[in-house]
């Protein structure tokens, strides 16, 4: 504990000198919220696998009370405050629907959504750990999409503040969340409460509300995977000047930078870090692991890319396009959760079916 401490304070203060205290913040944010991800193992993907598979509620449900959570804080910040606090609201496309679908289906694939992926990296698993590097390559090509699928469909942002002002706008919000968890509580088969799951869940909305504070916008996950690319590739010579998604000056800017002045950067890496501090155990202790087929990699490789991908078109993942989308009153956040919701039932299934074939070759 005295390592990981001293570890984490040095670490804080560093960047506090060499970047700035906001940016130090930024990267605590991202430290707590992966650390209470991993510590109290909440998350998206799998929480959505048990409520298709076993017809259990209680992660889905707590998400929901930390979607609402934020919501009902940040909404109201983000109007009082417009130009310098901005929302996670995007664009509703046919595009955006079908790569949300992809996504949802990839997940369950590698067992690990946007930040499920970082997460289970920082803690060692094997199959994140070969999913993460193509996830950010995908990002990064996504970028090169999106032009391309914005001329192929309408891209309509719609924001239920600006629609029906902020009251309405959160209370749309919640009444669907409570839609949602009753459609939820109809199908689950035990008891929605789970107590280690909703303290989870409340405290992950206090870090996203801090998150917006902080940083001028919701948490996100994508951008900053996809930005490590563009910058490793313009080393190899690349031509951002290329890419109409590059050019614009925001992430022009953003290429220029250090990554350590980047938000979305540092909080991913501090998901990264923070689960592995939480999973950080004595060497001694081997925990048994199941044995992984091999080919089952190039699975994990190949959903990986598709997440990355499909998290570009889809503007976000679990993180920046469902939870703080929805939190943000964005619409594209509910078309995602939909979208998302039935690629992960297709998903589940088709990784049970590959699961089983993978135990059966090392049998």
């Amino acid at each position: 504990m005295v390592i990981r401490t001293l570890l984490i304070t040095g670490l804080l203060l560093t960047l506090a000198v060499s970047a700035g205290v906001r940016f130090s913040l930024l990267l605590a944010l991202g430290l707590l919220i992966g650390f209470s991800l991993e510590r109290f193992g909440f998350g998206f993907a799998g929480p959505w696998r048990r409520l298709i598979r076993e017809r259990n509620a209680q992660g889905f449900v707590a998400q929901l009370v930390a979607i609402g959570l934020t919501a009902v804080a940040i909404q109201p910040i983000i109007a009082f405050a417009p130009g310098t606090l901005i929302g996670a609201i995007a664009p509703v496309s046919l595009t955006m629907v079908a790569a949300a679908f992809v996504f949802g289906l990839s997940m369950q694939m590698i067992l690990g959504c946007g930040s499920g992926t970082l997460v289970n990296a920082g803690s060692g698993n094997a199959i994140a750990l070969t999913a993460l590097p193509l996830f950010c390559i995908g990002s990064f090509l996504g970028t090169l999409l999106v032009p391309f699928a914005i001329e192929a469909t309408p891209h309509i942002p719609i924001s239920l503040t600006e629609s029906f002002g902020v009251g309405g706008g959160v209370t749309v919000t919640l009444f669907g969340l409570v839609g949602v968890g009753f459609l939820a509580s109809w199908y689950s088969a035990g008891s929605l409460w789970n107590k280690k799951l909703l303290i989870a869940g409340v405290i992950l909305s206090a870090l996203a509300i801090l998150h917006v504070l902080v940083a001028g916008q919701p948490w996100g996950v994508v951008y900053g995977l996809g930005l490590w690319v563009a910058k490793a590739a313009q080393g190899f010579g690349w031509d951002a000047a290329s890419a109409q998604f590059w050019i614009h000056p925001i992430n022009a800017q953003a290429l220029q930078s250090s990554i350590l002045t980047d938000t979305t950067s540092l909080t991913s890496l501090g998901l990264i870090g923070g689960a592995a501090l939480a999973a950080w155990k004595d060497s001694s202790v081997q925990p048994f692991k199941q044995p992984i087929a091999a080919w089952y990699f190039a699975v994990a490789a190949l959903f990986g890319l598709l997440l990355g991908i499909s998290s570009r078109l889809a503007f976000g993942c679990n993180v920046g396009a469902l939870f703080s989308g929805i939190a943000s009153g964005s619409l594209h956040g509910w078309l995602w959760l939909i979208a998302g919701f039935a690629g992960s039932i297709v998903g589940v299934k088709w990784r049970d079916q590959l699961w089983r074939r993978a135990s059966e070759g090392l049998s």
